[in-house]
């Protein structure tokens, strides 16, 4: 697979709107001539972005057999932000931060489907550490539907110092934990928050862990111990998002 290249209608169609400034082409398999794909040539046509038309097994191929709908785009690779971006993002917000910190999420399809539900529930950006952390990819982003172009994602080199950091600048940090006292729909979730999830598998680090103010679990009544991280990060965003909403 082609590791700068978007498929899939969403996917393409947002980035067309939200970060048109990196895509090189857009590709189309000959025999789409439907609506749908002439609105997205239209867009395309209206940006001056080249349109090339080829052939299915050419783009099963650059897109690694994946369910491309027939549309693609040929990008610049994704950029992951730095410490000085974060510093400016919260240094402009008019409203109490809400973050989402990933220590630790290896799967592409998971941290595509934690930046989706970030940028859904109204997240200002994630975190992850450089290092073992899943890189910005073609997966990351046919998961997340779009959402890693509208959706800082920032990798720091030390996650213990900027979670300190965080704190400093009066950010709450709740981490995930099953080990944790407090459930989740016990937590305060409302002003500046950084929500703190583990990684799959092994959870969050010590270091991550001791720097959390507080820690908080999911109550669990079946048989399976724990969720799938990305699932885990949609109900805790969501109770944030439903105490936030209700101030």
């Amino acid at each position: 697979m082609n590791p700068d290249i978007i498929f899939g209608f969403h996917a393409v169609k947002t980035t067309l709107k939200h970060d048109s400034s990196r895509i090189k082409k857009l590709l189309i398999i000959s025999e789409r001539k439907d609506q749908r794909i002439g609105e997205v040539i239209e867009t395309a046509n209206a940006l001056n972005i080249p349109i090339e038309r080829i052939h299915r097994k050419e783009l099963d191929e650059q897109t690694g057999k994946a369910a491309h709908q027939g549309v693609a785009l040929l990008c610049e690779p994704i950029k992951a932000r730095g410490e000085a971006f974060l510093e400016r993002l919260l240094d402009d917000l008019s409203e109490p931060a809400f973050l989402l910190v990933l220590d630790g999420v290896t799967d592409p399809h998971n941290l595509g489907a934690c930046i989706r539900s970030a940028d859904a529930a109204g997240v200002h950006a994630v975190i992850a550490p450089k290092n073992n952390s899943a890189p910005l990819n073609a997966t990351v982003a046919k998961v997340a539907c779009g959402a890693v172009n509208v959706i800082p994602y920032v990798q720091v080199t030390n996650l213990a110092r900027t979670l300190q950091h965080l704190q400093q600048r009066g950010i709450w940090l709740a981490g995930t934990s099953g080990d944790a006292e407090q459930y989740l729909y016990q937590a305060d979730l409302v002003g500046p928050l950084a929500l703190v999830m583990g990684a799959e598998g092994k959870g969050m680090r010590r270091l991550t862990q001791e720097n959390c103010d507080f820690l908080l679990k999911i109550p669990m009544v079946g048989e399976v111990s724990s969720l799938n991280v990305s699932v885990a990060t949609g109900v805790c965003l969501y109770e944030a998002v439903r105490q936030r909403t209700q101030q």
